[in-house]
C-alpha cells in the first residue's frame, strides 16, 4: 500500500451515434444530450463536449456521459482516475484450448470492450443491464499471466519481467485466488455498467476459458466530495499521495515499456506490468489504535494526509526532523517513509486500487481491505524492491495480510482494426 497519488486524466468523447437504445433515439444520441449547454465537466475534471440531441431526451449526468477511448496508445484503465466500481477477473484456458482459441477470444473480448466503452450494447445477446446508462467512464483492460505462454506454445515470447514474484515472509497466499492465464480489469463509475461489462466478458469466454477467480471492489463515487482529492482506504487514510504523475518527465519510462530499445519482446511495446494483490485489512485491530498511533504507523496525518513532519499533503516529507526529545517525527518504520521512491533507489509504481468488503467471516471479522493494483515498466525494479523493504520492517504489516497475488503482462493498446494481444498471437 505504497503512498502515491493518482493522476487526473481527461476523457474525450466520440460523436458517433450508430447504435439504437430505443424508439426514436439512439443510446449514443442520448449521451449527446449531456452537452446541451455546450460543455460538461467529467468526474475526473476533464472537459467533455457533446453535440446537441433532441430536446425530448433526458440529459445524462456528467458521471454517466464520460467516455474513455478503447483504441489508444496504452490500454485504458491504467492512467485514468479511480473508478467507483471495479471487477478483477482471472481466467484459465480450458483443456484443449491453445493459441488459435486464445486469439479468437481476445478478438471477441476486444470488440465487446470497444462497444461497451462507447456506450453501445455488447452485441446481439446484450442483457440490457446498462441500457439506461451512458459509458460512465467504463474501462476494460486485458493482460497475460506467466502460464498463458506455455499453454499457447509461445514460451519464447514470454517476457523475463513476467517471471514469478519472489516469496515474501508476510504472504499468506491462496493459490486458488492467485495468478491465471488471462486477467481482465473492469472499472466504471456506475455499478450496473461495470456488472454489465463483467457479464459480457464472462459470456464471451465461451468454451475457450473458465473463470479462475473474481474479485469485486469499489472507490468513492466521483462528485461525493466538494473538491477532487486523494481517495481514502478502509482504514480511513488518504491512500495514494505520492503516485507518479503523467506530467513528470520520466513517467512513461517508469510505467510503460518503450516502443523500441527495450529488453521486452516487441509485442509489449507501450504496455505495462500489473501486480495484483488482495490485501486483507485487520480492521478490528487497527480501529483499536488511538488516532496518534494510527498516524505513527502511516507517517501522515489522518485528517489531511500531511506528513508528520509538517505542511500539507503535498509538502515533501522531512525524514530527518526530530522532536524535542530527539526522536524522529516520522518513525523509522512508518509506512510512508519506507515506500518513498527516494528511499528505494527511485523504484516507482502507479497505484490504482479498489477497496473490497466481502462480508463477515466465521469469526465475526470483516473480510475487507484493498485490491491492490500497481503498474510499472518492470516489476523487478518497481514492486519487488519496495515490497521486500516493507517485508523487513513496515509498521503497517501487523495490520494487513496479503492473501492472493498475480503478475500480468499488459500489452499496449490495440490500434483500430486490431485486437489486444494481436501482435503476440499472430506475430
Amino acid at each position: 500500500m505504497a503512498e502515491q497519488s493518482l493522476p487526473v486524466a481527461d476523457h474525450s468523447a466520440s460523436a458517433d451515434e450508430s447504435t439504437s437504445s430505443g424508439p426514436g433515439i439512439s443510446r449514443r444520441a442520448l449521451l449527446g444530450t449531456a452537452g446541451a449547454t455546450g460543455l460538461v465537466l467529467g468526474a475526473a475534471g476533464g472537459a467533455v463536449g457533446y453535440a446537441a440531441a433532441p430536446a425530448a431526451a433526458t440529459p445524462l449526468t456528467s458521471v454517466g456521459s464520460t467516455e474513455v477511448m478503447f483504441h489508444v496508445k496504452h490500454q485504458p484503465g491504467i492512467t485514468e482516475g479511480l473508478q467507483a466500481r471495479g471487477h478483477l477477473v482471472a481466467f484459465d484456458l480450458t483443456p484443449g484450448a491453445g493459441r488459435k482459441e486464445a486469439a479468437a477470444l481476445l478478438r471477441r473480448w476486444s470488440e465487446t470492450a470497444r462497444r461497451l466503452m462507447a456506450g453501445e450494447p455488447s452485441g446481439s445477446d446484450d442483457t440490457d443491464v446498462a441500457r439506461d446508462a451512458g459509458p460512465s467512464s467504463l474501462t476494460v483492460t486485458f493482460g497475460f499471466g506467466h502460464s498463458f505462454f506455455s499453454r499457447t506454445g509461445l514460451e519464447k515470447q514470454r517476457p523475463v519481467a513476467l517471471d514469478p514474484l519472489p516469496d515474501f515472509s508476510s504472504d499468506q497466499l491462496d493459490k486458488a485466488r492467485s495468478d491465471g492465464d488471462l486477467w481482465v480489469q473492469i472499472g466504471a463509475n456506475d455499478a450496473l455498467v461495470a456488472f454489465h461489462a463483467l457479464r459480457a466478458i464472462q459470456k464471451d469466454a465461451g468454451s475457450a476459458a473458465r473463470v479462475r477467480w473474481q474479485m469485486n471492489g469499489f472507490n468513492r463515487t466521483p462528485g461525493a466530495t466538494d473538491r477532487p482529492m486523494t481517495a481514502r482506504n478502509l482504514m480511513g487514510q488518504l491512500d495514494g499521495t505520492r503516485n507518479p504523475k503523467p506530467s513528470e518527465p520520466d513517467f512513461d519510462e517508469r510505467i510503460f515499456v518503450p516502443a523500441s530499445g527495450s529488453k521486452d519482446p516487441a509485442w509489449m511495446a507501450n504496455g505495462s506490468y500489473a501486480v495484483v494483490r488482495r490485501i486483507r485489512m485487520l480492521l478490528d485491530d487497527w480501529e483499536k489504535l488511538s488516532l496518534g498511533a494510527q498516524e505513527a504507523v502511516i507517517g501522515r496525518r489522518k485528517a489531511n494526509g500531511a506528513a508528520l513532519s509538517g505542511g500539507t499533503e503535498a509538502t515533501a516529507m522531512d525524514l530527518e526532523k526530530t522532536d524535542a526529545q530527539g526522536d524522529l517525527v516520522v518513525p523509522i518504520n512508518a509506512h510512508a517513509r519506507i515506500t518513498r521512491p527516494d528511499q528505494n533507489g527511485g523504484a516507482a509504481m502507479l497505484r490504482r486500487p479498489f477497496s473490497f468488503h466481502d462480508g463477515i467471516d466465521a469469526d465475526g471479522v470483516p473480510d475487507a481491505g484493498l485490491l491492490f493494483v500497481c503498474w510499472q515498466a518492470d516489476p523487478l525494479r518497481g514492486f519487488v524492491p519496495v515490497q521486500r523493504k516493507l517485508d523487513r520492517g513496515d509498521a503497517l504489516s501487523q495490520f494487513i495480510r496479503h492473501e492472493s497475488s498475480g503478475l500480468f503482462a499488459v500489452p499496449g493498446g490495440a490500434a483500430k482494426g486490431e485486437y489486444v494481444g494481436q501482435r503476440l498471437l499472430e506475430g
